[in-house]
């Protein structure tokens, strides 16, 4: 189950040409394939990727200043959706148009609003300003995985796998698994979102520097290590991240490691999933030499990750209402699953008052 009413990232503003550019961008979201462009003056436009005659991909047809046409028969659509010629008709029907979607850019993540459009609030945009901040240095990625976005929200949301996971890369430490986080609830912008996640804080001292941070950085002393994060609806994880030499104060000169990092993660389908990361380090500390490793780094973790969670997924497969055993590890999960359920039933009550026999939200 998704949630519909709120901001999906759909693409980095990078991966969409400009408007002098003959090609049209293309992905699906919430099983909704959606094309986006930029108009003459700089907009971007969201349309469903299907023309309402045939329904055709738009997408592989053409601009046309700021209009696209159908490859299939022709039909031709403003940036609002409306059908403004059909080739052979002397009068275009009042119903040949294609569904608009809310777009915003925000510090280079490309967003859709996929719910209803005068709910669409930026107000509820998340924070991530080192994709786009002169302080912070990265290199946007991305991956594609084969498995619901949900098992994927729940390996972001315990870190203990960092431990056993990532032992050869970003963990470096059984002891990251036995810190207990605290864990706290983010509040919403208004009444109608009185909380939007959870912050997660996870505190690890006096462990060696995993060899993520010996790549760009040598230490030959342990580390007191750290991991804050808000864990924002739909599915967005906001994380200040990093290292110094054990009992040294936050502003002691010397060697450290501070990181910001920015993930979200966008239904495809039912079993598929986008993912958008970065991870920034400040300027002042590390060249592009550094930037570049721990991209390196981040798609080796990643890519351990997806493993793991693929061979979970093919397993729960087997076995879709086998239970998982809850431990006190799934805290943090436990919560923003609930959190996702209250909102996910709320959106139901409006569009069927009737009363509710959906399941409820599950991997």
């Amino acid at each position: 189950m998704w949630l519909r009413n709120c901001w999906y990232v759909i693409a980095w503003d990078h991966e969409i040409s400009s408007a002098d550019s003959p090609d049209l961008f293309t992905r699906t979201v919430l099983d909704e394939p959606v094309l986006v462009y930029r108009t003459q003056a700089g907009e971007m436009v969201a349309l469903e990727d299907r023309c309402c005659h045939r329904h055709a991909p738009l997408s592989v047809g053409r601009r046309e200043g700021d209009a696209v046409r159908c490859g299939y028969h022709g039909l031709k659509f403003d940036a609002q959706g409306r059908c403004i010629e059909a080739p052979g008709l002397a009068v275009v029907p009042p119903k040949a148009c294609v569904k608009r979607y809310p777009v915003a850019v925000k510090n280079r993540w490309v967003f859709v609003w996929m719910g209803e459009p005068e709910q669409a609030d930026t107000a509820l945009l998340p924070d991530n300003f080192s994709c786009d901040s002169p302080d912070w240095r990265n290199r946007p990625g991305y991956l594609h995985y084969d498995t619901p976005y949900l098992l994927i929200c729940d390996n972001l949301l315990d870190f203990s796998h960092l431990s056993y996971v990532h032992e050869k890369s970003l963990g470096g430490s059984t002891r990251i698994a036995q810190a207990r986080p605290e864990i706290e609830s983010v509040p919403g912008p208004s009444a109608a979102w009185p909380q939007i996640g959870i912050q997660v804080s996870r505190h690890v001292n006096d462990v060696p520097a995993p060899p993520f941070y010996q790549r760009f950085r040598r230490f030959d002393t342990h580390l007191d290590r750290w991991f804050v994060y808000q864990f924002l609806l739909p599915g967005t994880l906001l994380m200040h991240s990093g290292g110094r030499p054990t009992g040294a104060a936050p502003d002691a000169p010397g060697p450290s490691v501070r990181l910001h990092s920015c993930q979200t993660l966008t239904p495809e389908s039912a079993n598929t999933t986008h993912y958008f990361f970065q991870q920034s380090h400040p300027v002042g500390e590390g060249d592009e030499s550094v930037t570049e490793s721990i991209y390196n780094s981040l798609i080796g973790a990643f890519n351990e990750d997806r493993d793991m969670i693929t061979a979970q997924h093919r397993n729960i497969q087997r076995q879709p209402d086998r239970p998982m055993l809850p431990l006190a590890m799934d805290a943090a999960l436990i919560q923003f699953r609930r959190l996702l359920e209250v909102r996910w039933r709320a959106e139901q009550t409006v569009l069927s008052p009737a009363p509710l026999s959906q399941p409820a939200i599950s991997a």
